[in-house]
């Protein structure tokens, strides 16, 4: 129900509250949001111009929320990039419809319940949610055929899981 912008709006997002006010670039935001550089900067400049995050140029710069993370909604950041979805009229123009068919009634009340969860999360909940990175995992986690002994447990917590082979 939200556009991919939305998404990555969400992602820059969600790791700037995480970030503890220290300013971030375009490039540091995109490698731990995997979202396109260039395309990111897009983004970045229309969360700037809705005011719900600042930028600075220089050695120090980057960009850094403009408000509390506990102040600002999911709704709030896909606002930005997206219109709502609301049905408020016959989306057909049939002059004889002055409510919603069923259809559309119900369509119209999906949307609002979407905008309603969205409105209900500030990025602050989701901070105190993350207990690992906050994006999905691409990959499965290995589990060794035999136990690892202390020492290559200890080298294993360090190095980032592997893949499994696909057959």
């Amino acid at each position: 129900m939200i556009s991919q912008a939305a998404e990555y709006s969400l992602r820059a997002m969600l790791l700037l509250a995480g970030g503890e006010s220290l300013p971030m670039t375009t490039t540091q935001i995109a490698t731990h949001t995997r979202v396109p550089s260039g395309y990111l900067a897009k983004i970045l400049q229309g969360l700037v111009k809705a005011g719900l995050i600042t930028s600075q140029r220089g050695v120090n710069g980057g960009f850094t929320l403009n408000k509390p993370a506990h102040q600002l909604t999911l709704m709030d950041v896909v606002r930005v990039t997206d219109s709502s979805h609301r049905i408020h009229v016959c989306p057909l123009g049939n002059p004889d419809h002055y409510s919603l068919c069923p259809l559309h009634r119900r369509l119209d009340a999906a949307a609002a319940a979407a905008e309603r969860e969205l409105g209900d999360v500030t990025l602050a909940d989701l901070v105190a949610e993350q207990k690992r990175p906050f994006l999905c995992k691409t990959h499965e986690t290995v589990i060794p055929a035999q136990p690892l002994t202390i020492n290559q447990q200890a080298a294993s917590a360090d190095q980032p899981a592997q893949p499994k082979d696909k057959k």
